[in-house]
């Protein structure tokens, strides 16, 4: 057999297997009664009702990695990616724009396909369990405006790095990182305020207490910020959460009106000076840095496997072109990228304990902060028992006994671990 399809194919299986065992044991964790220490944290009925969420997401999550693995395989082996190539290539474009097509068509193909269960997320799982605030009006805007932008920013993107494989050949892959990494800054530097606008209103936080208060603290530690707004995150669910965006001058902090609505003044307090932990710790930073330089690793690889004939033998693809390449190329980065998941997940709920810590040690009283995480896992329904494989492999936040935990012993007030699950 073909190694590329070796490699792919047995990469794919491997981690759906993983996902599966780690989803089950995730279900097997679930324990009747809430941990000792968040007793007082739901009553019996809302406890339940946390579990069956869970539940519901699980099973949902292996119907739908069930069917893209099938569609997925079906697709691969009778053919389909030679199949389309074929189409496209009828058309007599030049090469870019048949990669665009190429590509593109994949790409909406791959969207309606999971469109149906995006609908049945919203409106019948969240619905259910009370999350859901989205009409439909707003879902099937959100839509086209993803779309819009996908065909406006990917489409211009993506391009520009068929045009440079094109015609710069050995030096493709350092033109094409230098110019997704700018063209990346530049995206992010606008998001504040030309592109988060368009899917949600941001309105400045009203004069009073609390705008004071988060204004003398972000001064205290010194973080300079364009706006504090709160953003309608309650036209799409009742989920609530904070963040900041941007850099430099467009750094703004937003604040979902749900969350403004149903925390404490030293709540929210207490969480926006996490949220700026990670900026004076230097997360996004870092995290900037790690992605630019992901994505450089990963131009060189590509320019390295992009035209390889056993490559398109695997998916039997008889014409070499660059655009397949790259989505073949997109398959065969799964190991990587896997293995890189996990380690930016891990790096991630480092830099969560970090920034709890930076909250406590400017001057806010870890009490707050975890008397808002409590409420938070309450309003979302969040799993307090998930399994650690479960844990290791998708979790980007540590569960919310860690980070009490953690709050404690830096405020050197010890809890008792013995009832930890």
């Amino acid at each position: 057999m073909n190694p590329y399809t070796v490699i792919i194919l047995g990469t794919m299986l491997f981690r759906f297997v993983l996902d599966f065992f780690s989803n089950l044991f995730n279900l097997k964790r679930l324990q009747p009664a809430a941990p000792s220490e968040l007793a007082d944290l739901y009553d019996p009925e809302q406890y339940r009702k946390s579990q069956e969420y869970t539940r519901t997401r699980t099973n949902f999550h292996f119907v739908e990695s069930t069917f893209d693995l099938a569609v997925t395989l079906a697709f691969w082996f009778s053919g389909g990616f030679e199949w389309l190539d074929e189409i496209v290539r009828g058309w007599n474009f030049s090469p870019i724009w048949t990669g665009l097509l190429y590509i593109g068509i994949l790409a909406l193909a791959s969207a309606i396909l999971s469109l149906p269960f995006s609908i049945y997320s919203t409106f019948v799982i969240e619905e259910r369990y009370g999350f859901n605030r989205t009409k439909p009006k707003t879902f099937v805007a959100d839509i086209l405006k993803g779309l819009v932008l996908a065909v406006i920013l990917g489409g211009v993107l993506l391009g520009l790095i068929l045009w440079l494989f094109h015609t710069r050949s050995s030096a493709a892959w350092l033109l094409c990182w230098i110019t997704t990494t700018i063209f990346g800054l530049f995206v992010q530097y606008l998001a504040p305020v030309w592109i988060m606008p368009l899917f949600n209103k941001f309105e400045p936080l009203q004069e009073g207490e609390l705008k004071q208060a988060i204004h003398d603290y972000a001064t205290r530690v010194g973080f300079a910020y364009r706006d504090i707004s709160v953003m309608d995150g309650s036209k799409r669910s009742s989920k609530a959460n904070a963040f900041f965006t941007g850099f430099g001058k467009n750094k703004r902090i937003a604040l979902f009106d749900t969350l403004v609505s149903e925390q404490t003044q030293p709540e929210l307090l207490a969480v926006l000076a996490h949220e700026i932990g990670h900026y004076k710790k230097k997360h996004i930073l870092q995290g900037t840095i790690l992605g630019i330089l992901q994505t450089g690793v990963l131009f060189y690889l590509l320019s390295i496997f992009v035209s390889s004939p056993g490559l398109f033998e695997a998916f039997r693809v008889q014409h070499i072109s660059v655009y397949a390449g790259i989505v073949f190329f997109g398959m065969l980065y799964q190991p990587i990228s896997f293995v890189l998941s996990i380690a930016l997940h891990a790096f991630s709920r480092h830099n969560e304990f970090s920034a709890d810590q930076y909250s406590v040690e400017t001057g806010q009283n870890p009490e707050n902060l975890i008397s808002s995480l409590k409420k938070l896992s309450v309003k979302n329904l969040s799993n307090l028992t998930p399994h650690p494989l479960y844990v290791f492999l998708h979790y980007s936040h540590p569960p919310l006994l860690e980070r009490i935990y953690a709050l404690h012993n830096v405020s050197h007030e010890p809890m008792s671990r013995s009832n930890a699950r």
